[in-house]
């Protein structure tokens, strides 16, 4: 399944990269599967998008947690929590 991957902020400036279309493997269904998955690159990508680490994930812009299910062609982002002040 294909889907399209957005990363803003510090998580964006951390990997290096803004956007990516990518073919997730069979087993990849959910918002946190994408993320589990991202993280086998390893480097800036597993400390980055680490399991405890404070992070914002979205699908299709709606605010989700891990468990959404993706679908073919939908947008996944991730993005540091936002703060304000």
């Amino acid at each position: 399944m294909k889907v399209e991957l957005r990363f803003f902020a510090g998580v964006r400036e951390a990997l290096g990269v803004a956007n990516e279309s990518v073919e997730v493997p069979d087993g990849v269904a959910s918002v946190g599967d994408v993320r589990a998955w991202l993280r086998t690159r390893g480097g800036a990508w597993a400390e980055t998008l680490a399991e405890g680490r404070s992070l914002r994930m979205a699908c299709n812009h709606e605010m989700t947690d891990p468990s959404r299910r993706i679908t073919e062609g939908c947008e996944v982002a991730f993005f540091p929590p936002v703060t304000g002040g």
